[in-house]
């Protein structure tokens, strides 16, 4: 197999690979919040710049008959589409001097270049999931065309965050998107969240998670309100070509410039599995689909 990420040509050990990559796994994990309640699809593949999925409609129940002759509405697709992966990368620097204090002192190569490039593409995977990419032509959670939304009420009164999460997964429930259901939330809208509910001694949160039984989330993408989502494969995934991975550029300068890199998309299927929380009166707008005509 070809060295695509030519990390051969690394002046690095195989033990100080793992170092490395192992920080660079660690990082992610600890930033990533999409992927908690989003179910992944491959990796496929480095190479794999693009994809296929369906979008279906479908929301009748099932039938229960004797001899199956009731009809049903049949879960079918309504559209295919031709979706592009692309690049999620942050460039590191391994300097020359170091890797030889290390391997003379017999200590280990920090790698806190390495997390944090890690991290910054972490961040910048949920800023694609939660809102897509306009100029690229990518729809996030938060922009779908298709969406349920709500106006949001104001959370710093006590029970506003759980009355609203309820409307939401009403909302679903309404319209044949069941759970388990996963919020997520800006941090400012989650802090609003840790009060004690009414007069139960519990934090408003609790309640929360009681009826969002997928988790409650925070994530800096959101930059205010948040999301309810029905989750499930049949809804939403991210279809993952080339996970996080550490990639050697070439020498510079005596220094060895790295890359931490991942390819990715997200496939909504069901965009009614979605219900934003949008400030007041922007429920009345129209939605403007940021998906390009294929």
């Amino acid at each position: 197999m070809a060295d695509l990420l030519a990390r051969r040509e690394a002046p690095l050990t195989g033990e100080e690979w793992k170092t490395i990559d192992d920080a660079v796994v660690r990082a992610a994990r600890r930033q990533l919040v999409a992927r908690r309640f989003i179910q992944i699809f491959g990796p496929l593949g480095a190479g794999i710049q693009d994809i296929d999925f369906d979008t279906f409609r479908g929301a009748d129940i099932a039938r229960i008959d004797m001899l199956g002759r009731v009809d049903t509405e049949p879960v079918e697709s309504v559209e295919r589409i031709h979706e592009k992966i692309p690049l999620v990368y942050k460039d590191f620097i391994v300097y020359w001097r170091d890797i030889e204090t290390s391997r003379r002192l017999s200590i280990p190569l920090d790698v806190s270049a390495a997390a944090a490039a890690s991290a910054f593409v972490a961040q910048r995977e949920d800023t694609l999931i939660f809102n897509g990419n306009a100029d690229l032509g990518f729809e996030g959670l938060l922009t779908a065309d298709g969406r349920n939304s709500l106006d949001a009420r104001d959370w710093d009164e006590a029970g506003a965050a759980f009355d609203d999460v309820v409307r939401a997964i009403q909302l679903l429930v309404d319209n044949g998107f069941f759970g388990p259901y996963a919020v997520a939330v800006s941090p400012r809208r989650f802090a609003q969240m840790h009060r004690v509910y009414a007069n139960t001694g519990v934090l408003e949160i609790n309640h929360i998670r009681d009826v969002a039984t997928a988790g409650v989330f925070q994530s800096p993408a959101i930059s205010d309100n948040g999301l309810v989502l029905s989750t499930g494969v049949q809804n939403v995934d991210i279809a993952v070509a080339q996970d996080f991975v550490a990639a050697y550029l070439g020498p510079e300068n005596l220094n060895h410039p790295f890359r931490v890199l991942e390819s990715l998309v997200l496939r909504i299927k069901r965009p009614g599995a979605i219900c934003t929380f949008e400030p007041t009166g922007a429920t009345e707008k129209p939605q403007q689909s940021r998906r390009p005509s294929k």
